[in-house]
């Protein structure tokens, strides 16, 4: 089974939409020898992590693309208690118009949108609705997210009936206790019957990686969530204490690096939750480029999971173009 997203490239000072096919992960038995064999150096990792940020950086008009490349691999989210189907609305609205035309009229670019809408299963019609005629995915969390500790039966049901909704995207967390016991064949087979519900919608898999306690099991955890077929691994619903931070990302993307090597297969990277500044956007991108290469910058396989970061990177787009920074009114979330 092949797998064709939107993508945009800069050619002739143009954005624009095209699409790329790769074959879809379609998991593997659990190899209990290969998680088993996985280790972790720890003071290697977050020596790895501080150094990235300091040693790679880009200035004046690359940062201006890196900046738009990090618009087209956003997953616009809105998961919060009081959403209505009206600040959804407005969501997808910005999504269709992340960035003010007059900033992409002086930068030369012809249109962008976001890499998703992510958004609660109970809105997603609405986004569905609001996103007709466009190409921007609806992604909705299920499997009792945030804690995932709903029954298994309830939880195949939800992610039925978000695909059934619409839902071109599944973001799901996994049982964390699983991982705490050490109970792999568990999460393998809970995360295998995750992607059958899925059917052709893809799966992305939370790991909730500030619950793991160490991490040895986040690289276990995202092993085995590959072999059970996940098209994503993603590193946090954003809801807990400490969200998406370097080190996790780059036990994570090493994983990835790692499956991709010994099966052929490619599986997706997102991080999320706490990334608010155009900078941190940057360095994540940066991580992607140098530990697994292009392909892993495009939105087919990166996404950014965020709400408010958007308003910073219009902020900074706007400076590169005026000199000067935009007042908070012009640049609002939604």
């Amino acid at each position: 089974m092949t797998t064709t997203s939107p993508r945009t490239e800069t050619g002739d000072g143009v954005l624009f939409s095209s699409s790329e096919t790769h074959t879809r992960n379609p998991g593997m038995p659990l190899d209990m020898g290969w998680v088993n064999s996985v280790h972790v150096n720890r003071s290697a990792i977050e020596r790895r992590a501080a150094t990235l940020p300091a040693r790679r950086t880009v200035k004046k008009e690359w940062q201006a693309a890196w900046l738009l490349r990090a618009v087209t691999c956003l997953d616009l989210t809105t998961l919060a208690g009081d959403d209505t189907p009206g600040n959804v609305m407005r969501l997808c609205g910005k999504a269709r118009q992340p960035v003010r035309q007059e900033l992409l009229d002086a930068l030369g670019i012809a249109t962008i949108q976001v890499g998703a809408v992510c958004v609660y299963h109970n809105l997603v019609s609405v986004a569905v609705e609001a996103l007709h005629g466009s190409t921007i995915p609806v992604a909705a969390v299920s499997t009792g997210f945030p804690a995932g500790q709903n029954p298994f039966e309830q939880k195949l049901q939800e992610i039925s009936a978000s695909v059934q909704a619409g839902a071109a995207e599944i973001d799901i967390v996994i049982s964390r206790a699983h991982v705490l016991t050490g109970n792999w064949q568990a999460l393998y087979d809970e995360v295998k019957a995750f992607r059958t519900a899925c059917g052709e919608a893809h799966l992305k898999t939370i790991l909730a990686t500030h619950e793991l306690a160490t991490l040895r099991n986040v690289a276990m955890a995202s092993l085995v969530c590959m072999m059970a077929g996940a098209d994503f691994i993603k590193t946090s619903t954003g809801k807990e204490p400490v969200n998406a931070t370097l080190p996790v990302g780059l036990v994570m993307v090493r994983a990835v690096r790692d499956y991709h090597e010994q099966t052929g297969y490619k599986v997706g990277f997102k991080p999320a939750g706490g990334i608010r500044s155009a900078k941190a956007s940057l360095d994540w991108l940066i991580l992607m480029k140098e530990e697994l290469g292009d392909e892993w910058v495009r939105n087919t396989l990166f996404r950014i999971g965020a709400s408010s970061l958007l308003s910073d990177i219009e902020r900074q787009l706007a400076y590169y173009v005026t000199g000067h920074y935009s007042a908070a009114y012009e640049n609002p979330f939604v």
